[in-house]
């Protein structure tokens, strides 16, 4: 014998009925079958709908059962032929006038009992298997249509109703036993009491109907079909790479479907558990997929965790005091009480001090059940040994499931490591003594993060998926961009790591696209893109709560640097090519760096100084192994290395500045570059990396250049610069004298800092420095004589793109 049952999803419409008609063919070639039908797709939610609309005294119930009636009755019109549509449009007809009739003393009482509710409901499954019971017989397939109500024996807790196994089990076998058909059609979800009055099995019920059948005949597998492919390791509709479960345990299957896994109803496990009997979950509009198969001892599966499940509308209820601790029976008089109050209790968690007793519930029942512990609890409340009951909403839980997580160590750890690396905050945690469940209450609002994160770690070994926000995209960020295009699928198959671009920002507009921009045209998309400031921008990324998420600044505004703080708070890492935070106010600098350790989210910004070259990283490694930075000595500055390297007389200074604006080595008004102001924000970056509390006025800049070259507008530089060559040309033969070089330099000594330009003999280690190179020379404990040097080139935009391209990567692997 086998038995089959039919979703809503599977039985929506003619077409999916006609799918239906095709399996259960297939697998009367095999053996005599039971075929168990819910309602067609939404119909339960109409009818629900329909009479609460009655009980609210709406005469539009009545528009609305038409409504629902020309649905099935359109539905047998394009399933059978006219011989055969007669018969059955009568039976609709039938069932619809009883419907109405019910409808109308609702309606006219405006009073709707469980009861009444149950018979309401009851119809779209009778329906709907009389519908597909014609269909058989119009395909000339011999069934037999039973109605459920005869065989299904329950108590009368109507809506919810408990089945009466025995009885059950007598009545299933004895219509077995008479029924001559090899195929037996049954409506799901609906039973009756002792009493012969409807009742039904709690939505999803329809599960529960063909596993009761299937154990009572002692099927060889119970097969559930629905509208996906078995039970999934996450909820499709949060995660995008979910795979299906091929082996599950009964014990693994009830833990995810009690956690919110819809695929199936958790009551149907048990009747065939107790009898050993397979549960294969196929899909409908994939027959040939080979679906889910729950059995007792699933082994066979490799990862030690099965799936990840999770449930919405969650309140947390937290009863705690002083006057609690090491009292007897605090645990039982808030479980009572509850229980009192029918409310279900979803999860359990109490500190070991027995300070505090938290429990999770249904949102719907918050207000009662605070008030029924508040009533508990009155006298011990107004004498402070309790406090009042605090309720949190809001909130939902993850449970990760998996038999073979017990005595497997680390499962908890990596969960909760791959939360907080992404700023989920856990306001309370369960795991039973099986190991089969760990559950944690968190925030709705991070969910599909959380969910996210959890299963690329414990089930994406592929890769795992960094979402990229840009903002400045001039030359740098164009080439960072350029950069992690033709590098994206290198990245992908050789550190399994996906970069995907979701936002791009310049000082007007903002592209956005949450499953990633295509970096083939994203410049004629940006222009057409919305409008969008610095702070709504932020405020996006903020909102959608991605996981893996990184801000990339390539911007030079104060306005961007100033949202970094509201990012890392939310555990958004960010890279900064931007040095004004960084070289800001020392209790902002500070400031950042608590809030990236304190939200585990990355706080990079290599390219402040020496663009692509590893200083901050060499001086960080240095730092953190306990060495002690003595002295700094270094040119940061690529584009003052490059003037004064090709500064010889033969050509002006303005006319060799020009040509390093020309090759994009300076900033678009130099004087950034040649002023110092530059050179100083690095070398305090570097001091107060070092350990050394400093601003920027505390560095001393002793600058070349002359005081009119500094006004105006960049144009009037360029003049003034000009009419000062002679300044430039002393300072130049002043150094040859002296068989020297000049180079801007950046000294930190003694906690002091300065900048300025110096004489640089032959011996010295910056004078080979040629082009646009930087030098940094640490002096430590351990590098006392010879210093720890890092050189290469300190400007230009592809190395500075790949500098932030480094610290990406770096905050990829967090």
């Amino acid at each position: 014998m086998r038995v089959l049952k039919f979703g809503g999803s599977s039985v929506k419409d003619a077409e999916s009925i006609n799918k239906v008609v095709a399996i259960v063919k297939k697998a009367l070639k095999k053996d005599k079958t039971i075929v168990t039908v819910s309602a067609l797709g939404g119909t339960t939610d109409s009818l629900i709908d329909i009479v609460n609309s009655a009980a609210s005294h709406k005469p539009a119930y009545k528009d609305k059962i038409s409504a629902l009636e020309k649905r099935h009755i359109d539905t047998a019109k394009d399933l059978l032929g006219a011989a055969q549509q007669k018969a059955t449009i009568k039976e609709i007809n039938n069932k619809f006038k009883e419907l109405a009739s019910i409808c109308e003393g609702v309606y006219l009482l405006q009073e709707l009992s469980p009861r009444t509710l149950d018979s309401v409901v009851s119809y779209g499954e009778l329906l709907s298997s009389l519908i597909i019971s014609a269909k058989f017989t119009a395909a000339k397939v011999s069934n037999k249509w039973v109605d459920s109500r005869e065989v299904i024996r329950t108590n009368s807790d109507f809506g919810a109703a408990i089945v009466d196994n025995r009885n059950t089990t007598k009545a299933v076998k004895a219509f077995v036993k008479t029924n001559k058909s090899k195929l037996a059609i049954m409506p799901g979800f609906i039973a009756a009491n002792e009493k012969g009055i409807t009742t039904t099995l709690g939505r999803g019920g329809s599960d529960y109907t063909a596993a009761l059948v299937a154990a009572a005949v002692g099927a060889k597998e119970l097969e559930i079909w629905t509208d996906v492919s078995g039970m999934m390791t996450a909820d499709p509709r949060l995660v995008a790479n979910v795979k299906v479960i091929s082996t599950i345990s009964y014990q693994e299957a009830m833990e995810l479907s009690h956690f919110g896994a819809k695929v199936i109803y958790p009551p149907t496990i048990q009747p065939v558990m107790d009898k050993n009997i397979p549960i294969r979950i196929k899909n409908t509009f994939s027959p040939e997929d080979e679906g889910t198969q729950i059995v007792k001892d699933a082994k066979g599966a490799n990862n030690n965790v099965r799936g990840i499940s999770t449930i919405g509308k969650i309140t947390l209820l937290s009863i705690e005091g002083s006057g609690m601790v090491g009292v007897p029976g605090i645990s039982k008089r808030v479980f009572g009480t509850l229980s009192s109050k029918n409310v279900n209790i979803v999860l359990i968690t109490q500190a070991s001090s027995e300070h505090s007793i938290c429990v999770a519930i249904d949102d719907k029942n918050a207000a009662k059940a605070k008030a029924a512990l508040d009533e508990e609890f009155a006298y011990e409340l107004s004498i402070h040994k309790i406090n009042p009951t605090i309720v949190e909403k809001g909130l939902s839980i993850i449970a990760v499931v998996g038999e073979n997580m017990k005595n497997h160590t680390g499962i908890s750890g990596k969960m909760f490591k791959a939360l907080g690396r992404n700023g989920v905050n856990i306001r309370a945690i369960a795991q039973g003594s099986s190991e089969k469940n760990i559950s944690t209450v968190i925030k709705t609002e991070d969910v599909k993060k959380a969910v996210n994160v959890i299963h690329e770690d414990f089930f994406e070994t592929a890769y795992k998926q960094v979402n990229l926000f840009i903002a400045g995209c001039g030359n740098v960020g164009s080439k960072l961009i350029e950069q992690l295009h033709t590098q994206a699928s290198s990245i992908l198959d050789n550190q399994n790591i996906e970069l995907r671009v979701i936002g791009i920002a310049n000082s007007k507009r903002v592209l956005i696209d949450e499953h990633g921009i295509n970096l083939n045209n994203w410049q004629a998309k940006l222009k057409k893109a919305k409008l969008m400031n610095t702070q709504e921008y932020v405020d996006f990324i903020i909102s959608k709560n991605v996981r893996n998420s990184v801000f990339v600044d390539i911007t030079a505004h104060e306005v961007t640097a100033n949202v970094y703080g509201d990012l890392l708070k939310k555990s958004v890492s960010v890279v900064a090519c931007n040095k004004i935070a960084c070289s800001s106010d020392y209790s902002k600098y500070k400031q950042l760096q608590d809030y990236a350790r304190e939200f585990n989210a990355g706080f990079l910004y290599e390219t402040n100084v020496g663009a692509a070259l590893p200083v901050i990283g060499t001086l960080k490694d240095v730092v953190s192994s306990g060495d002690k930075v003595t002295r700094i000595e270094a040119v940061l500055s690529g584009t003052l290395n490059y003037v004064f390297n090709e500064y010889d007389t033969t050509k002006s200074f303005a006319e060799v500045v020009k040509i390093a604006q020309d090759e994009g080595y300076t900033e678009p008004d130099p004087r950034l570059d040649l002023g110092g102001t530059d050179v100083m924000r690095k070398i305090l970056i570097l001091a107060r990396d070092a350990g050394h509390k400093l601003e920027l006025k505390d560095i001393k800049n002793n600058t070349f250049m002359p005081a009119a070259c500094m006004k105006g507008s960049v144009a009037d530089f360029y003049k003034a610069t000009a009419k000062h060559e002679g300044h430039f040309k002393k300072l130049y033969d002043d150094a040859a004298k002296k068989d020297c070089i000049l180079k801007v330099v950046a000294t930190l000594k003694n906690g002091k800092a300065s900048v300025g330009l110096e004489h640089i003999d032959k011996k010295h280690d910056m004078y080979h420095l040629y082009g646009k190179d930087n030098i940094v020379l640490f002096y430590t404990n351990r590098y006392s004589e010879q210093p720890l040097v890092v050189k290469g080139a300190g400007a230009g935009a592809d190395v500075t793109a790949s500098g932030i391209f480094a610290d990406i990567m770096r905050a990829a692997r967090g």
